[in-house]
C-alpha cells in the first residue's frame, strides 16, 4: 500500500521514510503542507497519509480539511494521522475535528505507529469491500443474470432517459428489437444449458457490433431490447443488419457442434418532435419484428 508522508523535518522524513519501507509500504514524501496537498489531490493518491502538524505552506489540520472539504469521489477514503508536538487536548480536539482520523505525538514510537497504520489498512480496506459489495448489488439488480447485460427494467429505464435527452437534444434515438429464431428447437434438441449457452454468445456478439453507448438488454426469454442514441431511420436500420449479419455470418458452437442460429429484428425510430411514448415505439418495433418473422426469419423490418 502506497503511503504520504509529509514532513518539513528532513530528520523526522528520513525516519519515518525507513521505518515504513521496512515494514513494506511504498512511500510518497512531501516537504510541506502545499506538496501534501497537491500528492492528494491526484487520481492515484495514497489512500494513507501521516501529515506533520506544523509545516510551511499549509499546516496538517488544513490539509486534512481540504481534503474532506474535496472529497467529491466518496468512495474513495484518506486515512489522515497527524503527527505533533502538541499533547494539550484542545489541540488534539482541533486536530481531529480538522477531519484527521488518528494523531502520533513526537517523537514517536515504531510499536504505535505500526498499530496505528494498522488500524488505518483495516478501515480502507473494510471501505473498498464496501464498495464492492455495493457494485455487487447494484449488479444484481440492473444486469440479466444469465447474459450480465441490462435486465428488462434497466433497458425500459434507459429507453426512457434516451427519449428524454432526444427531446432535449434535439436528436433521434433508434430502438430495435431482437428475437432469435426457431429458439425453441435448440432447448428442445439440445438442453437448456445449450440454450443459455446461445443466449450468452448472442449478447457477447450484439455487444460487439454495437457502440459504447449503445444499450443492449434482455427483454424476456429470447427477446432483446437494442436502444440506438443519435440514430435516424436509416442509421437505426442498418445497424440492425450490422447486428443480423454478426450472428448469422458465423456459426455458434453447441455441444461441440457449429449450429447456425439467426435472429429476426424489428426496428423502428424515434424523431425529434415526434409524439410518441416508449410502449409506443415498443409496439411498432414489436410489429416490424413480426413481419420479419412472417416473411421468412433472419432479416430486418424497419417500420416509420
Amino acid at each position: 500500500m502506497r503511503i504520504l508522508i509529509a514532513d518539513d523535518s528532513i530528520v523526522s522524513r528520513h525516519l519515518l521514510d525507513a521505518t515504513l519501507r521496512k515494514w513494506g509500504y511504498e512511500v510518497v514524501v512531501a516537504c510541506d503542507g502545499v506538496e501534501a496537498w497537491n500528492y492528494l489531490q491526484a487520481e492515484d493518491a495514497p489512500k494513507l497519509a501521516i501529515l506533520d502538524w506544523v509545516m510551511p505552506g499549509l499546516t496538517g489540520p488544513e490539509v486534512c480539511r481540504r481534503v474532506r472539504e474535496h472529497a467529491h469521489d466518496k468512495d474513495s477514503y484518506t486515512y489522515l494521522i497527524l503527527l505533533t508536538s502538541k499533547s494539550l487536548r484542545e489541540d488534539l480536539i482541533e486536530g481531529m475535528e480538522s477531519g484527521a482520523d488518528d494523531y502520533l505525538t513526537k517523537p514517536f514510537d515504531q510499536h504505535e505507529l505500526k498499530v496505528r497504520l494498522r488500524a488505518g489498512t483495516r478501515i480502507i480496506d473494510l471501505q473498498r469491500e464496501l464498495v464492492a459489495a455495493r457494485e455487487e448489488l447494484r449488479e444484481q439488480a440492473t444486469k440479466d443474470f444469465l447474459t450480465r447485460i441490462w435486465n428488462r427494467s434497466s433497458i425500459l429505464d434507459i429507453f426512457q432517459r434516451e427519449l428524454a435527452r432526444g427531446s432535449r437534444e434535439n436528436r433521434h434515438v433508434g430502438l430495435v428489437i431482437a428475437d432469435l429464431d426457431q429458439f425453441k428447437s435448440v432447448n428442445d434438441t439440445y438442453g437448456h444449458f445449450a440454450g443459455d449457452a446461445v443466449l450468452r454468445e448472442f449478447a457477447r456478439r450484439m455487444q460487439a457490433v454495437t457502440r459504447p453507448y449503445d444499450a443492449v438488454g434482455r427483454y424476456g426469454g429470447e427477446e432483446f431490447l437494442i436502444i440506438l442514441p443519435g440514430c435516424d431511420a436509416a442509421c437505426t436500420a442498418s445497424q440492425a443488419e450490422r447486428m443480423r449479419a454478426a450472428l448469422s455470418s458465423e456459426a455458434m458452437f453447441i455441444n461441440e457442434k457449429p449450429h447456425l442460429v439467426t435472429c429476426s429484428f424489428g426496428a423502428t425510430c424515434w424523431r425529434p418532435g415526434m409524439d410518441s411514448s416508449a410502449e409506443s415505439l415498443i409496439r411498432v418495433a414489436d410489429n416490424a419484428l413480426y413481419m420479419a418473422k412472417g416473411q421468412g426469419r433472419d432479416r430486418v423490418v424497419y417500420l416509420a
